[in-house]
């Protein structure tokens, strides 16, 4: 076959190193952008593969997110614009890691085992992020697609919930947009413009003054949400006056966290918890307005904090599903409600809607026959559900809609802040021989292996007032994440501790014993 000579010719250009193995998890691959070129190339043909199976354009970002400058990444795009399936997962894994002489065998037992007829056209987006980097990794994936046949299209320098929506408005044709940077833009803005009453004008409403624009300093040094998540402070070299609004997006937009300074200087973080709070609380009363019966449900991970759940369930009467961590696990239970609220504490999410009820809010909008209030909630909806990026979570989109919200509830941050007050928490790491001895069930938040570690943390969380604590395997390294919550930061601090200590002698530590926080 000519194309499979092409991709030996080509795939030349694109050496692989020896030795070099990678893994595709759950943001794709992502190393050190020198090793990458190889990658980048063979993710192209994956793609072209996968369109060609899918009858549909498929998607190609190059970015590491919030990693150091010198690393890079990439990640593919299903045709909803969602992440590809697991399956496809290890395809990638397997055409990544075949030596140089075995790539064709490698390819062509990928379209033997998903029966592709080579012949069908086949159409990818590309999408990079700013580091110096992403031009030429970009290029490797358009060579990887042409090699095979394939068309594609290089919408350049975009976020990745950009590339996202693109994909999914090329794949519903248009329906779900105009698959343009212009497009994207119009789509969100205008839609937000609308949710007010009188309809506004951004500008006036909402003044933003931006910080880190890339002109100066180093990439994600210091700065953007995981840095201000994790460090539980401001990016560096930012005044911040008190109470002033403020927010941060991960590298490549598709995280966001807020947060702010109190009159005595303290720092408040508004997490993913908060976030998904907000918009469920509002979401409920629109729905409740509109006397629309629609099933609502807020989708957390075992590292949502315990009063956040509580106050969703009890005071809200929210309906609260956990799941595993990882964002597709989040995205694939919240299709199973009407409305699905899902965000991880690190400030990844979104809200989906099912088709029944975009249809029913639809209705009730156009209905003229219905009472002012019902129908003000239902126009609400409308508008809320096309400000919202369906396909991923969406710094951009997360932020006009919480925006929305505070303008239209007519509420400061320290007024969303105060919804209720997380439990102090501490997240530790043990270093382990082989992480794979933990197994966990219950949505990771009990341990079934090894034997006894389960009933020691239960016994350690017995000492300590609303305290819970579980262990998970990492899914990249092997260490084992500690996450600890009791009334009091001395109590939780002091229950990390000791489930560490539990992990490190049940569970194969390695190194020195964990040592007391304080």
């Amino acid at each position: 076959m000519a194309e499979f000579q092409e991709i030996s010719k080509l795939s030349a250009l694109h050496p692989k190193p020896a030795g070099l193995v990678l893994q595709y998890g759950t943001s794709g691959f992502r190393t050190n952008a020198k090793q990458l070129d190889h990658i980048m190339f063979r993710m192209g043909l994956l793609a072209t593969v996968r369109s060609k199976k899918t009858k549909a354009t498929i998607g190609v970002m190059v970015t590491a997110s919030h990693n150091p400058e010198e690393d890079n990444g990439v990640k593919l795009v299903d045709p909803m614009g969602e992440m590809v399936t697991q399956d496809w997962e290890e395809h990638a894994t397997q055409l990544a890691n075949a030596d140089q002489e075995d790539l064709l065998t490698a390819l062509k037992n990928i379209i033997e085992k998903e029966a592709i007829n080579m012949s069908q056209e086949a159409n990818v987006f590309v999408g990079k992020d700013t580091r110096s980097s992403s031009a030429s990794l970009s290029q490797a994936v358009l060579d990887g697609v042409s090699a095979l046949g394939g068309h594609s299209k290089d919408y350049g320098l975009v976020t990745t919930p950009q590339l996202h929506y693109m994909v999914c408005c090329q794949n519903t044709q248009g329906k779900y947009g105009e698959a343009t940077v212009e497009g994207y833009y119009t789509k969100f803005c205008q839609e937000l413009l609308l949710s007010f009453s009188p309809p506004c004008h951004l500008k006036k409403e909402l003044q933003i003054s931006l910080n880190n624009d890339g002109s100066k300093g180093r990439l994600n040094h210091q700065c953007g949400a995981d840095y201000v998540k994790v460090q539980q402070k401001p990016p560096t070299g930012i005044k911040i006056n008190p109470g002033e609004r403020c927010c941060s997006f991960d590298g490549d937009a598709d995280r966001i966290v807020y947060y702010y300074t109190d009159s005595e200087g303290t720092f408040h973080l508004l997490d993913g918890d908060k976030m998904a709070t907000l918009i469920s609380t509002f979401l409920k009363e629109l729905l409740t307005q509109a006397g629309l019966d629609l099933k609502i449900a807020v989708v957390q991970t075992a590292y949502a904090n315990g009063s956040s759940t509580h106050y969703l369930e009890n005071t809200m009467k929210v309906l609260v599903r956990c799941t595993k961590t990882g964002v597709k696990h989040l995205h694939h239970v919240a299709q199973e409600f009407d409305v699905g609220v899902y965000f991880e504490a690190n400030g990844h999410g979104t809200v989906l809607f099912s088709k029944a009820a975009e249809e029913k809010i639809q209705q009730l909008a156009e209905d003229t026959n219905v009472n002012d209030e019902r129908k003000k909630a239902a126009l609400l909806l409308r508008n809320t559900i096309n400000v919202i990026n369906q396909t991923v979570g969406d710094a951009i989109s997360d932020m006009l809609l919480i925006e929305a919200i505070l303008a239209i509830k007519g509420m400061t941050i320290q007024q969303w802040d105060t919804i209720y007050t997380d439990l102090p928490n501490r997240q530790l790491k043990v270093k382990v021989a082989d992480r794979r001895v933990i197994d966990t069930t219950d949505a990771e938040r009990r341990a079934v292996t090894p034997a006894g570690l389960q009933e020691a943390i239960d016994n350690l969380v017995k000492k300590y007032r609303q305290a819970r604590s579980f262990v998970r395997p990492s899914g990249t390294e092997d260490v084992v994440r500690v996450y600890a919550e009791a009334d009091t930061q001395e109590s939780a601090d002091a229950l990390a501790h000791e489930v560490s200590l539990a992990v490190y002698r049940l569970a194969g530590g390695v190194g020195d014993e964990p040592k007391p926080l304080h």
